[in-house]
């Protein structure tokens, strides 16, 4: 990497890229990831995960540059984190310390690894608010949230879950699924009654509630929202398919049907 970003004689895309400018690529290598894994493609899965590897390296590269952080300082960062927020494995807080047995449960480590997390944010943002304090500055104490680490940029759908999920952890929830089938059934009410009023920005924020509350239901009833959605694209794209190839196998297309010929295939 350090070859491909060289002044010199390096490659003139690579050396024009900026951490920033890598994120739709990141992006793109995470799906890429994914979809061989919904296909089951392990040979294809070994290339992307090259991939995915590959921007780690190359932001990486880029931040060394700038002064900022080198590969071996995350890889340092990761090993010490993981060793940190599995006191359960190593009780010492060290390598050496693993070989020990524990009987804590899969749910108990879950709960461990959120109060590690917290913990992590607290002491970070008293290091951020300690370095930046000067004599003539007050600062405002702010409070660590349990929902400041779940990333914005995620997907909608993925941020809700997340959302949701860190809320029911602290108690935020509904203790079975049945209210949260009245609730859905009572949003998308709602968003009829909005419908009526033409008014696009109520229509909007009804029609974000009605997918909120779909995805919690789907988080009680311990389905994973985005993996469902993806398997009912899949379903429908294979049933349109099979209509194309039904219609063209009868010297028609679709531009030659209507609707009601269509939903009768």
């Amino acid at each position: 990497m350090a070859m491909l970003r060289d002044q010199e004689y390096g490659c003139p895309w690579d050396l024009e890229q900026s951490i920033v400018s890598l994120v739709p690529y990141t992006l793109e290598e995470v799906y890429e990831v994914v979809d061989a894994i919904d296909k089951n493609d392990m040979l294809e899965l070994e290339d992307e995960l090259g991939d995915l590897l590959f921007q780690v390296i190359f932001y990486a590269q880029i931040a060394r540059e700038e002064g900022l952080f080198t590969f071996d300082d995350v890889a340092k960062a990761i090993t010490t984190k993981l060793i940190r927020r599995h006191p359960h494995v190593f009780p010492d807080s060290t390598v050496e310390s693993f070989g020990s047995t524990s009987d804590i449960s899969s749910d108990q480590v879950v709960i461990n690894w959120e109060a590690i997390k917290q913990q992590e944010k607290a002491k970070k943002q008293n290091r951020q608010r300690g370095k930046g304090q000067t004599k003539n500055q007050k600062f405002t104490e702010t409070i660590v949230s349990i929902f400041d680490d779940v990333p914005r940029a995620l997907p909608a759908l993925e941020r809700a879950h997340k959302l949701q999920k860190r809320a029911a952890r602290v108690g935020f929830d509904w203790n079975d699924i049945a209210p949260v089938i009245n609730r859905l059934k009572e949003e998308i009410a709602e968003f009829e009654s909005a419908l009526a009023t033409q008014d696009q920005q109520q229509i909007n924020a009804e029609m974000g509630d009605v997918l909120f509350t779909a995805i919690n239901l789907a988080r009680h009833g311990s389905v994973e929202p985005e993996i469902a959605l993806r398997s009912a694209n899949q379903r429908f794209v294979e049933r349109f398919k099979w209509i194309e190839s039904t219609l063209y196998s009868q010297g028609q297309t679709l531009h030659d049907t209507n609707l009601e010929q269509l939903d009768q295939l």
